[in-house]
């Protein structure tokens, strides 16, 4: 269904085992995403972890012992419809709960209606900083991580290899504004020189763009773009033949984007969110074998995205015995995933302070792929989240929970 581009689809996922109360009403979980798009790949990504994620829930007895169906709406990567579709999953739908979203401005707008309607969100793919700063809310927790711990994880990797004169590639919304920001403030303590384009979604033709970073002479050639604009654009970056003469690299090169790209353009230093290469990791196997049995790919960061937000919801309902957005909150401040939701080498849990989910960063090298087809990934370090986030950046969320 996702390929045919529906802008609507409710998808309701069968119990494969009895479940109690079939009766009452199924428990419902909202997730609105961009199914078409630049970032319709990552979406669908999501998607399929958190299918996964029904799947095993309803194996277990559901939530409450009811069962769970999954609602997916399609946002299109435009703000006034993400927020029509999350209101009209609450009104028309009757969901109980929300997730979503890959667009970082879709994923905060929708914040404003979870709050208003007092329904628990889930962001799993929206990277922005206020999601959890400025505009943090009491009801919101999110997967992913922020921005600022993005550009922390690799910044003074890239500087201490390449140096500090860097040339931004950056979407002109507030993903790329918010992540160019944080780069900026690490080059700021070495002492570092930049420039850069901010470059609407869909862009097609990056030549001039690219112009502009030859002139530059930068150490470093930044790509911020995501999704099909950080396919096109490392494409070109690639015919253009500059990483002979400048470093490539930057935050998020994820699998989606890896496998989209030409050999050429698998290339540079980047973070990963998660990766489905860690033996040492106890689950990771087992998961990553379960989303290629579905999409006939190796699990993703984005697939974990879904598949941990959706399970989280279910663990802390049947923990709480509640379907009460306050009680739950409260219940998820702190709270640590066990260790078949994190899949993290390190402990993986929501910070109290502003419901981000502290978990772990990996910084590694993008390359042609080996024996594995998906094997297009080494990490070198492993970057725990509160490093990452620093002792300070929870000081701009204010989260007022209702009486």
């Amino acid at each position: 269904m996702l390929k045919k581009g529906l802008a609507w689809t409710a998808c309701a996922i069968a119990s494969p085992l009895p479940v109690r109360a079939r009766a009452e009403q199924p428990i419902k979980i909202g997730m609105v995403e961009p199914l078409t798009g630049v970032y319709a790949a990552l979406a669908e990504s999501e998607i399929a972890g958190a299918r996964l994620a029904i799947d095993e829930i309803n194996h277990g007895g559901g939530i409450l012992g009811r069962e769970t169906q999954l609602l997916v709406a399609d946002s299109g990567n435009d703000i006034m419809t993400g927020v029509e579709k999350t209101r009209r999953l609450i009104d028309q739908d009757q969901v109980d709960f929300i997730a979503g979203n890959v667009n970082s401005a879709v994923a905060l707008a929708m914040t404003q209606v979870t709050a208003e309607k007092r329904k628990l969100q889930i962001v799993t793919g929206g990277h922005t900083d206020e999601i959890t700063g400025s505009q943090c809310s009491w009801n919101v927790f999110r997967v992913c991580k922020s921005t600022t711990m993005e550009a922390n994880a690799i910044a003074e990797v890239l500087i201490e290899k390449f140096g500090a004169r860097w040339y931004f590639l950056t979407p002109d919304y507030v993903y790329g504004q918010t992540l160019q920001a944080a780069f900026e403030l690490k080059l700021r303590q070495h002492g570092g020189a930049w420039a850069g384009d901010s470059l609407p979604l869909g862009t097609v033709d990056y030549s001039q763009t690219l112009i502009n970073a030859e002139a530059f002479h930068p150490d470093v050639l930044i790509d911020l773009m995501a999704g099909e604009d950080q396919v096109n654009s490392l494409t070109q970056i690639a015919g253009f033949g500059l990483a002979a003469n400048m470093a490539v690299g930057g935050a998020l090169f994820e699998l989606e984007t890896v496998l989209s790209v030409p050999d050429a353009a698998r290339a540079g230093w980047w973070t990963m969110e998660w990766w489905w290469n860690q033996p040492d990791v106890p689950g990771i196997k087992t998961f990553d074998a379960a989303i290629r049995s579905r999409t006939g790919k190796a699990a993703s960061a984005r697939s974990w995205f879904g598949y941990a937000g959706i399970r989280t919801i279910a663990q802390i309902a049947n923990q709480e015995k509640s379907l009460d957005a306050v009680v739950l909150a409260r219940a998820l401040e702190g709270y640590t995933l066990p260790a078949d939701i994190a899949l993290d080498p390190n402990r993986a849990s929501f910070r109290a302070a502003d419901h981000e989910l502290m978990s772990t960063i990996l910084v590694g090298e993008v390359h042609p792929p080996g024996a594995d087809p998906f094997d297009v990934f080494t990490a070198h370090v492993r970057v725990e989240g509160e490093k990452a986030e620093g002792p300070d950046a929870a000081r701009a969320c204010r989260l007022a929970f209702p009486s």
